[in-house]
């Protein structure tokens, strides 16, 4: 295994970063990235951005919005929130194991006197509180493994930039954001800083891993990660994308993530359909969007058409016939 060192705190450049090494470091069995944002939301890659930010107030507050290449939930960044990213190309694609992968947060923390677990489809807890979310990425047989610590960030700025929807609170039996979420820091019988966790942490690491060693961009590698971070990850198009037209609205969550559908149906077929929702997958979902245009709106049709295909790849844990009934009552 190698690790990157990254210094910069924008946000953009540093999805970018962990997408270069993901998608173009590809000789690299695996590799080991830390890093920490500037004020950010963080939205995976199905969501609709608009409905998940509180759109004004990330606005007055200078608060930067990036998409990623993974599934999930959007999560908010500041400089006092540690991201760590693990990409592999020993893992089998579509095992989705956050647990073997949280194990040197655990671990680290345990050294701090801290007790964490893990909890849930992809969280880690202290006491009953997460205080980390992870998400995945595949692409062509690489995994990529990133999660968020909550170390000291700012839990008013954190309720207020994100929109936490009345499904997700409902189905979870919580009245906020700040009821169910804590601080590593808080947490912590000897307090430490942000920087000084990420020591222990990147040294957990190279414990675990003997011949860890750092791998060192190239100025022409740093070049590109520059300039995807300007093209792509900084992008309006890739972060917000065009609101797609629809004539039917359908927000259904289950246990392993929630599914909206936008579709535009004249005389009851599906002419245009787009998907967004927190759930996880190793495949894009543009290819359902495409298989279901022509479609006849009902739920046996929908049905029948998605098991012409492996709906697992794309909706992690869920049945066809869930996500058909996700799509039409």
């Amino acid at each position: 295994m190698k690790y990157i060192v990254n210094n910069s705190h924008n946000p953009a450049y540093n999805v970018a970063l962990e997408a270069y090494a993901f998608r173009e470091l590809v000789d690299e069995d695996e590799l080991f990235i830390l890093w920490i944002n500037e004020p950010a939301i963080i939205i995976g890659k199905h969501q609709n951005t608009i409905q998940e930010i509180n759109k004004e107030y990330i606005e007055e507050h200078g608060i930067h919005v990036v998409r990623r290449l993974s599934g999930g939930g959007a999560v908010y960044h500041d400089l006092n929130n540690l991201n760590y990213t693990i990409i592999s190309n020993k893992s089998e694609e579509g095992a989705f194991d956050f647990k073997t992968f949280s194990q040197p947060v655990i671990a680290t923390l345990a050294d701090l006197g801290v007790k964490a677990e893990f909890t849930g489809r992809n969280d880690l807890e202290i006491n009953g509180k997460k205080f980390c979310g992870n998400a995945q990425a595949y692409y062509k047989g690489r995994m990529m493994h990133h999660g968020c610590l909550l170390f000291d960030v700012d839990m008013t700025v954190l309720g207020d930039a994100l929109k936490v929807s009345k499904d997700k609170i409902e189905s979870k039996g919580i009245k906020s954001v700040r009821s169910r979420v804590t601080n590593i820091l808080d947490e912590l019988p000897e307090k430490i800083t942000v920087e000084e966790f990420s020591d222990r942490l990147l040294a957990k690491m190279k414990e675990t891993y003997p011949d860890m060693e750092e791998y060192v961009l190239s100025d022409a590698e740093l070049a590109k990660v520059q300039a995807s971070a300007e093209q792509q990850f900084g992008n309006w198009d890739w972060t917000y994308g065009q609101a797609p037209e629809y004539t039917i609205e359908r927000n259904v969550r289950y246990a392993a993530g929630k599914i909206s559908t936008f579709a535009n149906v004249q005389q009851s077929l599906i002419k245009n359909i787009k998907i967004y929702g927190d759930f996880f997958g190793i495949k894009d979902v543009k290819d359902i969007e495409e298989l279901l245009v022509g479609c006849k709106y009902n739920y046996q049709d929908v049905l029948e058409r998605l098991k012409t295909i492996d709906t697992t790849k794309y909706f992690s844990r869920m049945t066809v016939e869930e996500v058909a009934k996700a799509i039409v009552a």
